[in-house]
């Protein structure tokens, strides 16, 4: 992308992406509802760099997070059942007795929706959509008076990012180590994706140099978020067999029979991510130690 690219240019690139899919969301599209909320966390990474003032920007911010986290509560549910119907699909051995699982997990998809619904329709997402087309258009207005100067230091804020997303990035491989923890991976998981919308924003920024970092770091976001599909869809099993009223032995055991399918699998994502440990952790480290980020250091300490 052009090094002219401005920050009005990056909010409307990402707004234009939220407004298409919410008439999606309405109707009840999964993959809209997955792209809603990607499209809003990529707006709130970017929130920070518009450099906004008030609690108007604040509220906005909050305004984003809390849809993030409400499509976030149906997009888990929405994965389980899909890997359900791909366990099923496959003929996986015990696969029969998920459907105990299935009802649980539907009910809970039904009631999520309700609940997004309620608390954040269709028509209140457009309304926030609107308010970001106006500051957008504000943005732009500004931008056209605006220095040299104040372009690179929207752009070092930028750099300034990703290298502090890099280094708790760096922290969080370090606390995974070498075993399986399902929680410290989640960690990991959760770093490598902010740091990725953080990149995704200096190559658009005109940081090319980064292009190679984001596909390493799409790759890394993809295996860990399946390894922690799987975890939440096993906690779920288990949840499930503890439940059994009456028990029944049978299927006791073939839910015996996922929970160890599942649990091979994990490990088996487990092995590829060490394979792809060294990589992330040299990115990563690379990412906070880029020597752009001098200046942006400096610019910061005098506006200061």
């Amino acid at each position: 992308m052009p090094v002219s690219t401005t920050r009005s240019e990056l909010l409307r690139k990402r707004l234009d992406r939220f407004t298409r899919v919410l008439r999606g969301i309405g109707k009840g599209d999964v993959p809209s509802l997955h792209q809603a909320r990607v499209a809003s966390r990529r707006l709130r990474e970017l929130m920070p760099i518009l450099q906004l003032e008030g609690p108007a920007a604040r509220k906005l911010t909050r305004r984003l997070r809390k849809i993030t986290g409400r499509l976030g509560t149906v997009r888990e549910l929405d994965v389980l059942v899909l890997l359900i119907d791909e366990m099923h699909v496959s003929r996986r051995p015990g696969s029969g007795a998920l459907g105990r699982v299935g009802v649980a997990i539907s009910k809970a998809r039904d009631e999520a929706r309700k609940k997004l619904f309620a608390h954040t329709p269709i028509a209140e997402m457009t309304r926030l959509a609107r308010k970001l087309d106006r500051v957008a258009a504000d943005l732009q207005e500004r931008e056209a008076s605006s220095s040299k100067a104040s372009a690179r230091s929207w752009r070092w804020a930028i750099d300034a990012r990703v290298s502090r997303r890099a280094s708790r990035l760096s922290g969080a491989i370090a606390d995974a180590g070498a075993l399986y923890l399902p929680e410290r991976l989640h960690a990991v998981r959760i770093a490598v994706k902010k740091l990725r919308y953080t990149v995704e924003l200096a190559v658009e920024a005109s940081s090319a140099r980064h292009a190679a970092d984001l596909r390493a770091l799409t790759r890394g976001q993809d295996l860990l978020g399946r390894m922690h599909d799987l975890q939440v869809l096993l906690d779920r099993v288990r949840q499930t067999q503890a439940s059994l009223a009456p028990p029944s032995v049978t299927v006791w055991r073939d839910l015996d029979i996922v929970i160890l399918s599942i649990e091979d699998e994990c490990r088996r994502l487990h092995a590829r991510y060490m394979r792809m440990r060294p990589a992330l952790d040299a990115l990563a480290e690379q990412c906070s130690a880029d020597p752009k980020l001098s200046a942006a250091r400096t610019q910061t300490r005098r506006a200061g």
